[in-house]
């Protein structure tokens, strides 16, 4: 074991928790009605706390052990053999101790479960989506997370690169996302009555601890306290400045002003874009997968939405999948070394790399969608229907679900 390695997959155990709680939860909270903001709070923190109970139970044994392409095996549900201090090493956890890496990728199955609720805010009722979840987490992110990045999965013998989550987490979230907005259908009044986020503030101070989080999950994901993790590092910090950037200028030419939330907005985009190419590409690269992903994300949340006719509330799909894919894609170019990248040698090399990437793109749509609509339909059964009644959508479902107000009236 090294123990400064030990040391910063802890710290950015600790930073990905911060994007979660409170870095999720208050942006998401800043950006729905007043009358809500409890409500995506707790659905944030129990969809994470569900996950990492899955993640306990069966999760990681699923989605990291030896079985088959598509989903681990169950010998190490319960944790079996890991919590052991005497344990041997894990080939993927390399200098740290295999409990470690648990806890870092746990919180990465709850954060990504938490940004799925962001779609269907204000109208669901609060059990349906804790059964949505677990089915979701069980049959969508757990053969995905296997496929990607354990050293058996489909994707992985593919040569699919994904060093933090791009397809995993965030197109994986993007799609259940979007299938749920469908599914569910818009919020009562929507496009005819304002819906304007009620507390930007909060927006930006949870979009702000995102960033700062993401330092955990892009260069954690590194697994050491190695150059990898400075590369992954400084390509963070550089990639979502560039998205901030652009999305700003993008917003302001097209709307005549550029605004806080296109700024904060951008941010998370960028750092979306990032996600999969942190450690696998160059600093250029990670500026160009910036600029696109923020000037992208921008058409994602406006002109895709319109032409989708959906209501994605707080635009799970517009960043995390649109931002997901664009990143996912451009990492499998800008991964080359005549491009300033650690991976493939020649030029020539990627278009292969690209058709890789973007069959791994492909099967996490469909997978993640196909599994998405069996768990919402399952769900709505069990749940005597996802949706809350009309006069408690617009009473809010703070008081109606969860007995207590955000604010003192």
């Amino acid at each position: 074991m090294d123990k400064a390695d030990f040391a910063w997959v802890g710290i950015s155990t600790l930073l990905v928790l911060l994007m979660a709680m409170p870095g999720l939860a208050l942006f998401y909270g800043g950006l729905v009605r007043s009358k809500n903001v409890l409500s995506v709070l707790a659905q944030v923190m129990t969809t994470f706390s569900l996950a990492i109970v899955v993640w306990f139970l069966y999760g990681y044994s699923l989605a990291f052990t030896d079985g088959g392409q598509f989903i681990g095996g169950f010998t190490h549900i319960f944790l079996n053999g890991i919590a052991n201090p005497a344990a041997g090493k894990y080939a993927m956890s390399g200098t740290i101790p295999e409990l470690a890496f648990v806890s870092f990728q746990a919180t990465f199955a709850g954060i990504t479960c938490a940004l799925i609720v962001g779609s269907f805010a204000e109208r669901v009722k609060f059990q349906a989506v804790l059964i949505f979840t677990l089915i979701w987490v069980t049959f969508s992110y757990l053969p995905i997370a296997h496929m990607v990045w354990a050293p058996g999965g489909w994707l992985a013998k593919q040569g699919a690169l994904d060093f933090a989550g791009g397809t995993v987490v965030h197109i994986n979230a993007g799609i259940a996302g979007l299938v749920g907005a469908y599914f569910i259908g818009p919020r009562l009044g929507h496009r005819r009555e304002s819906m304007a986020p009620h507390n930007l503030p909060m927006t930006m101070i949870g979009g702000s601890l995102l960033w700062v989080g993401w330092f955990g999950f892009n260069a954690g994901s590194a697994l050491g306290a190695n150059q990898v993790a400075a590369l992954a590092f400084f390509n963070t910090l550089i990639a979502t400045a560039g998205a901030l950037l652009a999305w700003t200028f993008v917003e302001w030419k097209a709307k005549g002003q550029p605004s806080m939330l296109g700024a904060v907005s951008g941010a998370i985009a960028g750092l979306v874009g990032i996600t999969p190419g942190a450690g696998l590409v160059g600093p250029a690269g990670a500026l160009v997968i910036g600029i696109v992903a923020g000037s992208v994300c921008v058409w994602g949340v406006n002109g895709l939405k319109r032409l989708l006719r959906v209501d994605d509330t707080l635009d799970v799909f517009g960043i995390h999948g649109v931002g997901g894919i664009v990143g996912a894609l451009l990492t499998g170019i800008f991964n080359a070394r005549p491009l300033g990248g650690p991976g493939l040698d020649t030029l020539s090399l990627i278009p292969h790399q690209l058709w890789v990437q973007f069959e791994g793109v492909v099967l996490t749509i469909v997978w993640s969608g196909v599994v998405a609509l069996a768990a919402y339909f399952i769900a709505d059964r069990l749940s005597k229907g996802m949706r809350v009644d009309k006069d408690v959508e617009r009473e809010g479902l703070d008081i109606t679900s969860h007995g207590e107000s955000a604010y003192q009236r």
